[in-house]
């Protein structure tokens, strides 16, 4: 087949790079179409491939300001080429999937989420206030651009990281969408001994939907030890209110990390993820999860009382009470949980599984034809 790739921005190497590696090697001889391009900020394996970039990419101080231009980024990504290709796989959670396809070419695309600067997580990039108000126009525009882009004449087949995410899939697009989970290297966590410590952590990135808040105060109230590893915008004012029992390291290294994962008693989760890389990582070091029971963590942690070998332990309200409960329940039936058996199941997510499972959904999918997929699980 003569492939084409399409993703939203090259500007780093974040979750969404790292699931586009993947497809860089599955379709080693493919163009890469994206929004924006910042040469040298993601993987070279992604770098090695010609990339194509729309005109956004040559305003001075793109690399830094592009997220302001999304009123732009529907005409933007109408004006990619993906030239003679008969395959084009978008990754996207914003409007890559949007792309203009030849005729007679087959789309399938990997959706992080619909788009979540105007559906689900408007209020947190548009604010509540005056400017939410004024934006209201430009907000129903691109959510009627979101849907009408994301027809079945458009994209042949739809596949979501979660089954939350598929079902959001169907509530704003009326579209099926199969569930395959984004790639996570197990491996590199899974060969460390398992030596737990007394202490709980916290991987942070310390903006208000990751809700550490909830945990300090958890444990506040629960004189536990808690590390925290992480930096972002809310640290400074979150550790200067913090108990004494709570540690803050700031941002840690990979290798860090991991001896982090492999020494805690568990890993605490307050917030709601579409997947959610982090838990999948601890759990590949035989940790322990305590997450808000939301969200993609319900594709990724057995709880416990659900299973003969669980994983995690779930709560069921984002507050520092209902965590604090949590955590109680866990210290209270600790050894129910096996290091041995929590390892086992984060394989079900490692690279190799990625791999096997979307080459399938490729080949099949480029055997089907330009159809919707809809038609062929009828």
């Amino acid at each position: 087949m003569r492939s084409a790739l399409v993703h939203d921005w090259l500007t780093g190497m974040r979750g969404g790079e790292k699931v586009l590696l993947e497809h860089a090697r599955l379709l080693p001889d493919a163009a890469i179409h994206t929004l924006v391009h910042v040469p040298g900020s993601t993987h070279p394996e992604i770098e090695s491939h010609p990339i194509h970039s729309s005109p956004l990419s040559r305003l001075p101080g793109i690399d830094r300001h592009y997220r302001k231009l999304l009123p732009l980024f529907p005409w933007a990504v109408s004006q990619l080429d993906v030239g003679d290709a008969d395959f084009v796989l978008s990754s996207t959670h914003a409007v890559a999937k949007g792309i203009p396809i030849p005729d007679g070419a087959v789309h399938l695309s990997y959706c992080f989420t619909p788009m979540r600067y105007v559906w689900d997580q408007a209020d947190a990039y548009l604010g509540t206030g005056t400017f939410r108000t004024v934006a209201s126009p430009l907000v129903a525009g691109l959510r009627r651009w979101d849907r009408r882009s994301s027809g079945p004449e458009r994209i042949h087949r739809v596949i979501g990281i979660s089954r939350v995410v598929s079902e959001r899939i169907q509530r704003r697009w009326g579209r099926h969408a199969d569930v395959i989970h984004p790639p996570v290297d197990v491996g590199r966590f899974a060969a460390r001994t398992r030596k737990p410590e007394d202490f709980f952590l916290v991987v942070g990135g310390f903006v208000p939907y990751k809700r550490e808040e909830l945990a300090i105060e958890a444990f506040r109230s629960l004189g536990l030890p808690l590390v925290v590893a992480g930096d972002g915008p809310r640290r400074a004012a979150l550790e200067a209110n913090a108990p004494e029992s709570v540690r803050f390291l700031g941002r840690v290294d990979d290798e860090t990390l991991a001896d982090l994962y492999a020494r805690c008693r568990a890993l605490i989760y307050p917030q709601e993820e579409d997947f959610g890389i982090i838990p999948v990582e601890a759990q590949a070091a035989g940790a322990p999860v305590i997450a808000f029971g939301a969200g993609g963590i319900l594709d990724t942690v057995v709880p416990l009382g659900d299973a003969d070998a669980p994983t995690g332990v779930f709560f069921d309200e984002p507050t520092p009470a209902s965590l604090a409960r949590a955590v109680k329940r866990f210290t209270a039936e600790e050894a129910a949980f096996d290091a041995g058996a929590i390892r086992e199941h984060a394989k079900h997510f490692d690279v190799s599984r990625y791999r096997a499972e979307m080459r399938t959904a490729i080949d099949e999918t480029y055997a089907h034809g330009p159809h919707p997929w809809e038609t062929k699980n009828a």
